[in-house]
């Protein structure tokens, strides 16, 4: 299947210094929960930003559909209605004075008709479940609120692909779980959801799919199976995630038999026993 999004050949160098990325080839499939992962410099920013447009490659070209993105009004207008990124900290995303405010400013942006503009607030607003807060000062709102807010005025640009730098980080345990819950509706409404993360936990947890960055490149392939590899993980910087090490364990005691999945989370384990 073609990719939806796709890097060909890409690089991309920052002003008078080495290249971040060099020759990547590198698709998001459609439907699928994908996880980018790799330490601190790796590349993961700059790899979403040139998936976003908010790069243009060096070397290579970023293809949507199959067709070259020209990185001009027009192409830039055609990829961002496809595909919209969502940074880690949400104060460098919201502008407006209020929630409804910022919500509406892309796809007013886009020269919808105020109908059209008003249903796509309303759903995303509902989908990010802070419709009570449409009124509310942005300068008003938690750091979980925020973070929703933001996500809430790129889901109102009803792309197809959602990209989220670290969209768990600063949120505390139930902020976690109700981020998870949103992002599991959006995926249910067809939406294919990106996610950049540190937490190899997480990313076996909740993706299909994996990149992981290392210095030698990007392997790509299913979460469950990449993120077992301990010497992938070691080359990327990142810990062993739990679940496949006490799947690992439970395999060599006996207790799991080959081929049945291991659990997921500690509370798997409990409910597993």
């Amino acid at each position: 299947m073609r990719p939806l999004v796709e890097l060909v050949g890409a690089g991309y160098a920052y002003e008078d210094g080495p290249a971040v990325l060099s020759g990547v080839d590198f698709g998001i499939a459609e439907g699928r929960a994908l996880v980018l992962l790799g330490r601190n410099g790796s590349g993961k920013t700059t790899l979403m930003r040139l998936l976003s447009g908010g790069l243009k490659p060096g070397p290579g070209a970023l293809h949507l559909d199959g067709r070259a993105v020209a990185h001009d009004r027009a192409g830039l207008t055609r990829l961002r209605t496809a595909v919209q990124l969502v940074v880690q900290d949400p104060d460098d995303q919201l502008f407006a004075a209020s929630v409804e405010q910022d919500v509406s400013f892309g796809p007013m942006n886009l020269g919808l008709p105020v109908a059209e503009v008003r249903e796509r607030v309303d759903s995303a607003l509902a989908a990010l479940d802070i419709t009570a807060l449409r009124d509310r000062p942005t300068h008003l709102l938690s750091y979980g609120q925020r973070k929703r807010a933001a996500i809430a005025g790129a889901v109102a640009m009803a792309p197809r692909v959602l990209i989220l730098d670290e969209p768990t980080a600063g949120l505390d345990p139930d902020g976690q779980e109700r981020l998870l819950e949103v992002l599991a509706g959006l995926r249910a409404s067809g939406t294919t959801v990106v996610m950049a993360t540190h937490d190899v936990d997480l990313a076996v947890r909740w993706a299909d799919d994996a990149a992981v960055l290392t210095p030698s490149g990007i392997r790509v392939g299913p979460a469950q199976e990449l993120l077992s590899d301990p010497a992938l993980l070691a080359g990327a910087g990142l810990r062993q995630a739990w679940s496949p090490a006490v799947t690992a364990l439970l395999r060599a005691h006996g207790l799991l038999a080959a081929g049945l999945p291991g659990p997921r989370t500690p509370e798997a384990l409990s409910d597993w026993r």
